[in-house]
């Protein structure tokens, strides 16, 4: 298979940008990953936007900001998966020989809705009966302690502790204060067990990759070892709440594409919206084994010195979660990571790394979507 590089990286600080539009917020991010790549505007054959909220065109009018015209232009919607599966159809294009490079957008500004859940679709029966991504995370939660009965709701805050214990050193994070299992716990009840820092914060966002058949000698670049992009599979009766079929097949099929597997792995960033996913992820993505997440965070496996770093970002609890742009601000940050210049919070001598990231929930479904990528460090 003809090979694909991310040769540049670029995002803005997650948070509330209420004044900027999705052009505003966007162009900067992408004009950073341009100058990491040592590119110009010229050189880039197509644009693939992930976006969820941003309206009829949105990757057009971010083009049109920095100066790109007169080339294919795609959106993509799938609600957060939507910047990973923008990166997975570039890296597919440029496999293909269709285009030599290519930008990858994700941005979404969720400060237009003014707080609470994010908007989801009235006609799915689920929903209209509660179904909200907090209420389906919750039963995730109380499924899993109620099959483990040695994990406590402390262990699902202590996964908060960590996000912003990593968080506190990314510059480009929404949350970069430290908290206790105490406050974390004390924090106002979102859907029992769930806490409200045990929740993805709302806000807004924009990441950048500049994609290309084949890297500049002596520059950094992350080769890309697995492009997953799977869509849920529905089921009438009986769903795992704590085993989500999607993630599982994906992280299989990114596995046998990349020719390694979960020990090989360096950094992980992976879709924690909340606290509970993380610990469901630690399993289902071979972290660790079935039944050992628990231990895997309590015994610090999941965090600097331990077996792999996770998140080390702050995730989307932490470093924030605007829908679109958040699986493409994964791969920011393993680019960092895996081309050693993250500062701080740099993973030592990282070369492996993966991303995943799940988008929706339809009924019938544990996700409408997931995406998973590899990388390895070539420079």
């Amino acid at each position: 298979m003809p090979d694909a590089y991310v040769i540049g990286a670029g995002m803005i600080p997650m948070g509330r940008h209420r004044e900027s539009s999705y052009a505003g917020l966007a162009a900067p991010a992408a004009r950073a990953a341009l100058a990491s790549a040592g590119r110009e505007p010229s050189d880039i054959d197509a644009v693939y936007c992930g976006n969820s909220f941003g309206g009829m065109l949105a990757g057009q009018r971010i083009a049109k900001e920095i100066d790109l015209g007169g080339i294919p232009v795609l959106n993509v919607d799938n609600a957060c998966s939507g910047g990973a599966s923008a990166l997975h159809e570039a890296v597919a294009a440029v496999r293909s020989g269709r285009h030599r490079t290519a930008l990858v957008l994700g941005v979404d500004k969720l400060t237009q809705f003014n707080g609470g859940t994010i908007p989801l679709v009235t006609e799915d029966w689920e929903v209209r009966r509660g179904m909200v991504m907090p209420a389906l995370y919750a039963m995730r939660a109380q499924r899993y302690l109620h099959e483990r009965p040695d994990s406590s709701i402390e262990d699902l805050a202590a996964v908060s502790v960590k996000a912003r214990t990593h968080s506190a050193k990314n510059p480009y994070a929404q949350y970069r204060t430290t908290v206790t299992i105490d406050e974390v716990l004390a924090s106002r009840p979102i859907a029992d067990p769930l806490t409200m820092l045990q929740c993805c914060p709302t806000g807004d966002g924009a990441a950048a990759l500049v994609v290309t058949a084949a890297p500049d000698p002596g520059r950094p670049a992350l080769k890309v070892l697995a492009s997953v992009l799977h869509s849920g599979r529905f089921a009438a009766g009986y769903r795992n709440m704590i085993w989500p079929e999607i993630s599982a097949s994906s992280a299989a099929e990114a596995y046998a594409q990349a020719g390694i597997g979960p020990r090989d792995l360096d950094v992980v960033e992976l879709h924690d919206a909340f606290t509970i996913a993380e610990l469901v992820y630690y399993e289902v993505l071979g972290l660790c084994e079935r039944g050992e997440s628990t231990a895997f965070l309590r015994d610090g496996r999941s965090t600097y010195g331990g077996d792999v770093v996770v998140n080390p970002s702050g995730g989307l609890l932490a470093k924030g979660h605007p829908i679109g742009a958040s699986g493409a601000a994964q791969v920011v940050e393993l680019f960092w990571q895996l081309t050693g210049t993250a500062g701080d919070r740099q993973v030592p001598n990282a070369r492996y790394g993966l991303t995943h990231v799940t988008g929706g929930g339809i009924s019938g479904m544990d996700h409408g979507a997931c995406s998973i990528h590899i990388f390895e460090g070539t420079s």
